[in-house]
C-alpha cells in the first residue's frame, strides 16, 4: 500500500543532529521507505541549484521527484549532474536539464543512496557499479544528502557481509584482485571479480561487469572489521591498477534513514 508523504509529522529530537518523522501505524515496504527518504531529501533542493543526481534504486525516487516538481513548476532552473549513464537517461526522460563537472565544478547539493552507513556516517557505495563517478560528483558538493532504509545501517564498514567494491583497470585484473585480498587478509577478506551473472542474477557465462568508464569491479567481502578506514583507503589507492574504491569517508553532510518507526535525519557533526 502506497502511503502519501503528507501522512508523516515532523518532530524535532532533543539531539541537534537528529529529527524524527513518525508515521501513521501502517506497514511500509522497503521501496516505500526509500521513496519517503528520497522525497524528504528533495525538500532541500531549491530553484536555481546545481544538483548531483545519484544512481540506484533509492536515488531513482529522488530523480523522479525532482522531475515531477520541475513539471509542476515548483522547482525552476535546476541543473542536474548525473553520476551514471543510467541516471543520465532517466533525467533526460523527465526533462531535467543536465550538465557536467567541466561546466559546474562546484555543486549546491547531491542526493544519493548508500549500501552501508556506519555510526560516523561513513559510507559504502558503488554496488551498482557507479562508484567513481559518484565520488567525483559528490566530492564537490556543498551538501551531500544520503538516503537509505534502515537495513543499510551497520556497526562498521563491511559489517553487512556484502560487497565493498573497488574499480580496477582490466589489465591483469587477477593480479590486482590478489593484491587486494592480501591487503586485508587480517579481516578474512575474499576478493571476487564482479560478473554480469553476479550483478543481476542472469547467467551469461560470467562475463566481467564493465563500468561506465570501461573498467572492472572487484568486490571485497570482509569477515571482520578492517579497522582504520583512512589507512585502509590509502592502502587500496596505493595499489597500481586500482582506480577508486567504494568507501566514502567523511563525505556525507546529512543522512536520511527511513524505517518502520519513522524517518531519522542525522547531520554531520562539525568538529
Amino acid at each position: 500500500m502506497a502511503i502519501p508523504y503528507h501522512h508523516f509529522n515532523l518532530v524535532t529530537s532533543e539531539k541537534p543532529d537528529m529529527e524524527m518523522l513518525f508515521p501513521s501505524p501502517v506497514v511500509l515496504t522497503q521501496d516505500e521507505l526509500k521513496r519517503i527518504a528520497a522525497y524528504k531529501a528533495v525538500e532541500m533542493v531549491e530553484s536555481g541549484m546545481v544538483v548531483g543526481l545519484g544512481t540506484g534504486s533509492t536515488a531513482k525516487h529522488a530523480v523522479d521527484r525532482i522531475g515531477e516538481l520541475l513539471h509542476q513548476g515548483k522547482l525552476k532552473n535546476i541543473i542536474g549532474i548525473p553520476t551514471s549513464t543510467k541516471t543520465h537517461e532517466q533525467a533526460l526522460s523527465l526533462g531535467i536539464p543536465l550538465s557536467d563537472l567541466d561546466s559546474h565544478p562546484v555543486l549546491d547539493i547531491a542526493i544519493d543512496g548508500a549500501d552501508e552507513i556506519d555510526p560516523n556516517l561513513n559510507l559504502v557505495k558503488g554496488r551498482g557499479g557507479s562508484l567513481l563517478r559518484e565520488k567525483m560528483v559528490e566530492g564537490v558538493c556543498k551538501k551531500f544528502v544520503v538516503i537509505v532504509d534502515e537495513s543499510k545501517l551497520v556497526k562498521y564498514i563491511g559489517g553487512s557481509g556484502l560487497a565493498m567494491p573497488v574499480e580496477i583497470v582490466p589489465f591483469c585484473w587477477k593480479f590486482t584482485a590478489k593484491r587486494l585480498q592480501e591487503l586485508f587478509e587480517y579481516a578474512g577478506c575474499v576478493a571476487k571479480l564482479r560478473t554480469f551473472a553476479s550483478s543481476n542474477g542472469v547467467e551469461n557465462g560470467g562475463l566481467p561487469f564493465v563500468t561506465d568508464n570501461g573498467n572492472y569491479v572487484v568486490d571485497l567481502y570482509f569477515k571482520r572489521d578492517i579497522g582504520d578506514l583512512k589507512a585502509a583507503s590509502d592502502a587500496i589507492l596505493r595499489l597500481a591498477g586500482v582506480v577508486e574504491h567504494g568507501m566514502f569517508l567523511d563525505m556525507a553532510t546529512t543522512v536520511i534513514v527511513a524505517g518502520d518507526h519513522g524517518v531519522t535525519i542525522k547531520n554531520k557533526i562539525i568538529k
